[in-house]
């Protein structure tokens, strides 16, 4: 894994012209912490399905390098389990997603992302990354978070190391897919889904705490 250090630092999270829970736009201070550069692949889930015995997931795609999918947001938590990593947060997300540009709703600035005629995602790191480094943050696969989802979270938070809600029903994701490329592409965009469910344009990337 290529993990990048994202430094500690205030930023502006969500948006006050996207959809209702995304805001109000509020400052957040995040402590440091690094975030792996790539989506986690198809070969990476592959070693952890065969040193634990875990099913591998009933996905179409077996590129070794397409990001892994159609796992569900305990599969993610068991794979970080497994290298002593963690899901990052959705501040954590957000943050690293914007590279350090205030008030741009991409990674790459306030142009629309650009459309694939995709069946499915592509090999990762073949765009060009982000600021920070970072590879495919808006594009490719939705990627789960570690939090719990609740619409109305922004207007209760902390303001340092939000880590969302104490219980739910889903569990937040971030980043558009090659599914659902517009709607979710943007830097504060949020999405959510039943932390047991699978989709064929859901995958994650791994954190931990920076050093």
């Amino acid at each position: 894994m290529t993990f990048v250090l994202i430094p500690a630092q205030s930023f502006l999270m969500g948006s006050d012209d996207g959809r209702p829970d995304e805001s109000p736009a509020h400052r957040v201070w995040i402590d440091a912490f690094e975030i792996n550069a790539y989506q986690v692949t198809n070969s990476e889930y592959a070693a952890f399905a065969t040193a634990t015995g875990h099913a591998p997931p009933p996905a179409p795609f077996n590129d070794p390098q397409q990001p892994v999918v159609g796992v569900s947001w305990f599969e993610a938590v068991a794979y970080c389990e497994w290298l002593h990593v963690r899901l990052p947060t959705e501040a954590e997300w957000e943050c690293a997603a914007r590279g350090g540009l205030e008030g741009m709703h991409y990674p790459w600035g306030d142009d629309w992302p650009l459309q694939d005629a995709a069946a499915g995602p592509r090999a990762v790191g073949l765009r060009a990354p982000n600021a920070y480094g970072l590879y495919d943050m808006c594009e490719n696969v939705h990627e789960w978070c570690s939090d719990w989802y609740a619409a109305d979270y922004y207007g209760v938070s902390p303001d340092r190391n939000p880590r969302g809600p104490e219980t739910g029903s889903r569990r937040a994701s971030r980043g558009g897919s090659w599914r659902h490329q517009i709607p979710f592409s943007r830097c504060a965009a949020r999405s959510s889904l039943p932390p047991e469910f699978r989709y064929a344009d859901y995958g994650f990337r791994v954190a931990r705490d920076g050093v």
